[in-house]
């Protein structure tokens, strides 16, 4: 029994295209190249971020993020930025008595656009607000206590398999792998991606037949 379901968010809320398109801007490079080289570090394994050092590098992310802030040219997030799924699944899942919580590697800034979008949901934090990331450990152990419902009746749903389906699985969660995104597309198929997620899905509304 599903009690809680816990939700990453870039690629599995919301769409990145903006996010992306906005350090390409910020960095002064066609948006179509960064879009590009984000693909390329993700074939190849590697962090999202990586893509910015290919375009600059040595560039300190955390300092540029801040740049932009001040410059009134900081992270934006609206409703054209969740997937479509989102409100009706969530809404779904709510009214079939389960908790929903969104927990992601995020800013804080993100979390608070986030909520200001109101949400279905019980609960919106962030790994910028925890002061931990995944895949650590930790990370997942915040999980557990938000989500108020023993490890193996919380799902976890993400599209990033290092990040999302087997640190959740290591940590006792169940795991739903979301055909999503970059991350979700290219390791779909990937024999430990599928060995570890007890689910494969392609749409969040999928989630409202697993829970009932």
């Amino acid at each position: 029994m599903i009690e809680t379901i816990v939700f990453d968010v870039g690629e599995t809320i919301t769409r990145d295209d903006r996010y992306w398109a906005l350090w390409a801007d910020w960095l002064g490079v066609p948006r179509h190249t960064l879009s590009a080289l984000v693909g390329a570090v993700v074939a190849q394994g590697r962090d999202n971020a990586e893509a910015l050092r290919l375009v600059r590098p040595g560039i300190d992310v955390a300092a540029e993020y801040r740049a932009r802030e001040e410059a009134g040219r900081g992270e934006d997030l609206g409703e054209d930025d969740l997937y479509g799924d989102v409100r009706p699944a969530l809404s779904a899942l709510r009214e079939a008595g389960v908790r929903v919580v969104v927990a992601g590697n995020q800013t804080a800034r993100a979390a608070q656009l986030l909520r200001a979008l109101d949400l279905p949901a019980d609960l919106i934090v962030t790994s910028g607000e925890w002061g931990v990331a995944k895949p650590q450990p930790e990370f997942f152990r915040r999980v557990i206590e938000v989500a108020e419902a023993p490890a193996d009746r919380i799902l976890y749903v993400g599209d990033h398999p290092a990040n999302d389906v087997h640190p959740a699985k290591a940590a006792g969660l169940r795991t739903a792998h979301l055909r999503r995104g970059p991350w979700g597309h290219l390791w779909a198929d990937d024999p430990q991606t599928v060995a570890a997620a007890d689910w494969r899905i392609d749409s969040l509304m999928d989630l409202v037949n697993i829970v009932r």
